[in-house]
């Protein structure tokens, strides 16, 4: 497991409001990618390659490494918008898990949950993600291929696509505030059998 909150939780009270997605903002230059952290409003740029070590450094995000890990998001009961990041290290490649509280609909929050790359779209391709919630005999999985962090997150949740709960479903597979979510990560079939020719 991977109790924390620093791998992070932050609610609108911490930081004001989510910051805007820079996604849409012009970039001078198209090499440079905006900070893909979205617990903070970040003016940092830089290179793809340089993304991990901005998180780690500047922003303190846990790593986790392995194909397969737990995640454990507490204090759930925290108010919209809060999230919780942690970066999962595995086949040569860093992703980005972000688990977000907001509300869709007034009064009504759900819990949003994706794995991003830190890569290309094209490189995000060649993986498949699973998220599993797994308690009292329940057991909910969601299995996507992921989105690179050149991608919006907010687009993201936006769209659906990515793993999304109520709140009365999360409280069924919570304990005691706190989320288990088991994160596999595979390299997709199709860039398995691409490997192979």
């Amino acid at each position: 497991y991977a109790p924390t909150r620093c791998a992070a939780a932050q609610t609108s009270t911490e930081q004001g409001v989510l910051p805007p997605c820079r996604h849409h903002e012009a970039v001078h230059d198209p090499q440079l990618v905006p900070c893909t952290c979205p617990l903070f409003s970040c003016p940092w740029e830089g290179h793809l390659e340089v993304v991990v070590s901005h998180l780690r450094q500047t922003h303190r995000i846990n790593i986790l490494q392995g194909a397969e890990i737990v995640f454990l998001a507490t204090d759930m009961h925290l108010p919209a918008p809060t999230d919780w990041i942690i970066m999962h290290s595995c086949l040569g490649h860093q992703f980005l898990l972000v688990l977000r509280k907001q509300e869709k609909y007034e009064g009504h929050p759900q819990f949003f949950a994706t794995m991003m790359l830190i890569g290309t779209p094209t490189q995000a391709d060649n993986f498949t993600y699973r998220l599993e919630l797994n308690r009292n005999q329940r057991r909910l999985k969601w299995e996507a291929t992921p989105r690179s962090v050149l991608e919006c997150v907010d687009s993201v949740i936006s769209d659906g696509d990515c793993l999304v709960l109520n709140t009365s479903l999360a409280q069924l597979f919570s304990d005691n505030g706190s989320l288990a979510i088991g994160i596999a990560i595979t390299t997709s079939k199709v860039h398995s059998a691409e490997d192979e020719m």
